[in-house]
């Protein structure tokens, strides 16, 4: 499957003032921001639950997320000052849809502790509508933790919309094992 290459790299946009000894950055992430990216990661799982089957390491990310094909591409909000990462935003893309434009799917936005509540969400997720007009998407589209409120709210401010016409599904590994199996043993499709 051929997906359309995100713009490109930048150095990312200017920087914006938490208060006065701190200021934010948001750019694409880099090889060199693996160990940041994977700590977030790390403490995205835990917010959600799922720590214990987190499996991810840096030569994953190294090898999916900076290899000669790319299957995620992260936005990170960098303290400059401390050099260390205020919040990501993992996304990928698909190719394209009903309308022949690529569709950008946000899969992961998250923001340290340490930086809620204080516009870097708001500002990953302006860097992702800037790289979705760059690229010609006709929208974009995300998950969130049910029963989180907050982020249904954050989500709205921005102009996002619930999606009610469509009810998410999924199949487990053991699921897919079981469908496999059983078109191997002459089942219908």
């Amino acid at each position: 499957m051929n997906v359309p290459e995100p713009a490109p790299r930048t150095e990312g946009r200017p920087g914006f003032q938490l208060d006065a000894q701190t200021t934010i950055q948001v750019r694409d992430a880099l090889h060199s921001d693996i160990p940041e990216l994977l700590r977030l990661m790390r403490s995205l799982a835990e917010f959600e639950g799922y720590a214990a089957d987190f499996a991810v390491t840096a030569r994953d990310l190294a090898i999916r997320g900076f290899g000669p094909r790319p299957q995620f591409f992260a936005k990170l909000a960098m303290d400059m000052t401390t050099d260390t990462a205020a919040g990501m935003a993992v996304f990928y893309l698909m190719p394209f849809t009903y309308d022949l434009r690529p569709t950008l799917l946000l899969k992961e936005l998250y923001v340290d502790e340490r930086y809620r509540n204080r516009k870097v969400g708001e500002q990953l997720m302006i860097a992702l509508a800037q790289q979705a007009r760059r690229i010609g998407c006709g929208r974009m589209r995300w998950d969130v933790l049910h029963g989180n409120h907050e982020a249904e709210r954050f989500y709205r401010r921005l102009g996002g919309q619930r999606e009610d016409h469509w009810i998410a599904w999924r199949m487990d590994r053991d699921s897919i094992d079981a469908l496999d199996r059983e078109m191997d043993q002459g089942g219908d499709a």
